[in-house]
């Protein structure tokens, strides 16, 4: 049998993370729009990313801006939390593969976020991680105890 106050409780987990979530990606997209040449520029000299610089440039923003959105929204949350994880799990990979596989590190985070040190990055992007974790497993009990009541 659930509790209505751990349902509740478990709602609200979630609702924050969401929040957490669409605070993060409005920022960051925002900020890189705002400077967005020296946003593609510093794309560009990725060595990882240097022959897509142009339409990531793009893309990446969009799809914060797009993940808000659906954060934002009830009915598309689950799946846009998994899509986050994604994301910030790539973003994360990224950085450790530039940290490990290239003398030139260029930060194209855009805001605050630039100011981070490398380690500091991604300890922040781990624990989204976690919260997107958490946020799932607390969405996917929620939908599951609905199936069982209905």
């Amino acid at each position: 049998m659930y509790n209505i106050k751990s349902i509740k409780s478990k709602v609200v987990i979630v609702e924050v993370v969401c929040f957490l979530y669409v605070l993060l990606f409005v920022y960051a997209a925002t900020s890189k729009l705002m400077d967005f040449q020296q946003f593609r520029v510093q794309l560009g000299q990725s060595p990882i990313l240097t022959a897509y610089a142009d339409w990531i440039a793009w893309l990446v923003p969009l799809t914060e801006y797009a993940l808000a959105i659906l954060l934002s929204m009830e009915s598309t949350r689950y799946k846009a939390l998994y899509v986050t994880l994604g994301l910030m799990t790539m973003f994360t990979t990224y950085i450790i593969l530039v940290l490990n596989f290239s003398d030139y590190i260029p930060c194209s985070c855009g805001g605050v976020l630039e100011d981070l040190g490398w380690t500091e990055h991604i300890v922040f992007n781990l624990f989204f991680i976690v919260l997107s974790i958490v946020a799932i497993l607390l969405t996917k009990d929620n939908r599951t105890h609905q199936t069982h009541v209905s």
